[in-house]
């Protein structure tokens, strides 16, 4: 008898835990949240790194910096990007993706080796603009079903596949 309550309770927890959040609790988790504290990554090295495809109507070429791909306490996706033209010229920025809420923040520029710092605010990642590169990280590499990566592998191993593989059903 024992063993079938406990049976019944474990199963009444996994399935409340599978329940989508309220509204409220959504507003407490935001109210509730505090950002990690940044530390600028080492500066990025051609070997390191991950090109991945943001869309056949860019030129641009864009990379992941694999030695800086981190997932912080506070859920956010950090990692260097690198945007680089068809003429050659490439812009470098470090930044976050808060995968719960869909905002992205730029928290430095590089440039001749070394971090700029910015005081940039989260934004609303845009799914329709020119910058469509976070939403592509976002949706594909770094938060599939808008839940951050486990592990920076993890997000690795989806810019090496092209998507993540919780997504494999949903992309064909």
């Amino acid at each position: 008898m024992k063993l079938l309550v406990l049976f019944l309770l474990s199963g009444w927890t996994i399935a409340a835990a599978a329940q989508p959040k309220t509204d409220w609790e959504q507003a407490q988790e935001e109210r509730d949240w505090k950002e990690s504290e940044v530390k600028l990554p080492a500066w990025p090295r051609d070997e390191s790194m991950v090109e991945f495809v943001v869309s056949g109507a860019t030129s641009f070429r864009f990379f992941i910096d694999s030695a800086s791909l981190s997932v912080g306490e506070d859920g956010v996706v950090r990692y260097t990007l690198l945007a680089r033209s068809p003429a050659g010229v490439s812009n470098l920025s470090y930044e976050g993706i808060r995968c719960a809420t869909g905002i992205f923040k730029i928290f430095a520029f590089g440039n001749d080796g070394r971090w700029s710092p910015q005081r940039s605010e989260w934004k609303p990642i845009g799914y329709q603009t020119a910058q469509r590169w976070h939403s592509v990280l976002r949706s594909h590499f770094f938060c599939p079903l808008r839940q951050p990566i486990q592990t920076a592998a993890e997000g690795l191993d989806a810019l090496r596949q092209g998507f993540h593989p919780a997504l494999r059903n949903l992309l064909r």
